[in-house]
């Protein structure tokens, strides 16, 4: 905990690109929150994804994302557009491509796109607002003059650093890749913030133990000693997870690949921030108090 300030500081160079670009360029927003359709063709031969989009593009179709399903298969996610453009395009590429077998045709409003890009932010406010709370609830007993308060605004500051590097991770992606954010996205966001408060908790709880059997212990000595009797745990428990990510990442293909991005990132910095800025936080707020 002496190094505390350097965990700030490299938080927030990790931090500070991503919301750069969240800023200046936003999320590349998928069909689901901008309405567009997705569709999916088996074609008899292998497509080139560039022509792909190229000859898409060319019937007047803003191209979102086109992603390999299988063999010669495409998912191709577009902007809004009329059904009859839809029907040509099948005609159009069998022309071009040879065979082409239609799987798949999906509309998702742009009234439909709004009310879940609104319930998302809703979902997102609510877990962590209601965390505070159950936070300041579960550690209300903890030795005075510790506060419960502290521990559960320290807890949604790490939460908020995890939010914000997994998000600023899809504005760069967005911004160089043309990577588009979904509702998988979302969930990913709201697994990422379980999984760090679980993180954070199992830190805070052995602080809060080590509280009552180290009375008039320096709150850093207390602190420290409590993230080094937990730091092994917390590393085990976030590889197990990390392992199945990387199998999803690598197997999982193309329609789950950024899914698992994102929770490979989100688990990796809720590690990292349960340890080294949700403690640090309350160490570094506990000694402004002159604790």
């Amino acid at each position: 905990m002496r190094f505390k300030i350097w965990y700030f500081v490299f938080s927030l160079l990790i931090i500070l690109p991503g919301l750069y670009f969240l800023i200046t360029s936003g999320l590349k927003l998928g069909i689901d929150f901008t309405g567009g359709a997705l569709l999916e063709y088996k074609f008899e031969k292998t497509v080139d994804p560039v022509d792909l989009r190229k000859q898409v593009s060319s019937q007047e179709i803003e191209v979102g994302q086109i992603i390999p399903s299988s063999d010669n298969v495409y998912i191709i996610r577009t902007k809004p557009v009329e059904q009859e453009k839809i029907s040509k395009l099948k005609s159009f590429l069998d022309e071009k491509f040879g065979k082409v077998d239609e799987r798949r045709v999906e509309f998702v409003g742009p009234v439909i796109g709004s009310e879940l890009r609104q319930k998302a932010l809703i979902g997102v406010t609510l877990a962590s607002l209601v965390i505070v709370l159950y936070i300041a609830f579960s550690f209300r007993k903890v030795p005075k003059p510790q506060s419960s308060w502290r521990f559960g605004i320290a807890a949604v500051v790490a939460l908020a650093h995890d939010i914000l590097v997994v998000v600023g991770v899809f504005a760069i992606l967005g911004k160089f890749l043309s990577i588009e954010v979904d509702t998988l996205f979302v969930t990913a966001l709201l697994t990422v913030i379980g999984f760090s408060v679980h993180d954070t908790i199992v830190v805070f709880d052995r602080i809060r133990e080590n509280l009552t059997k180290h009375i008039g212990k320096k709150f850093i000595d207390v602190a420290n000693l409590s993230v080094i009797q937990t730091l092994g745990r917390s590393l085990n428990t976030s590889l197990t997870v990390v392992f199945v990510l990387l199998a999803m990442l690598l197997f999982g293909g193309e329609t789950i690949r950024w899914f698992a991005v994102a929770l490979l990132v989100g688990i990796i910095s809720g590690t990292y921030s349960s340890i080294f800025n949700a403690t640090a936080l309350l160490v570094w707020w506990e000694e402004r108090l002159g604790h």
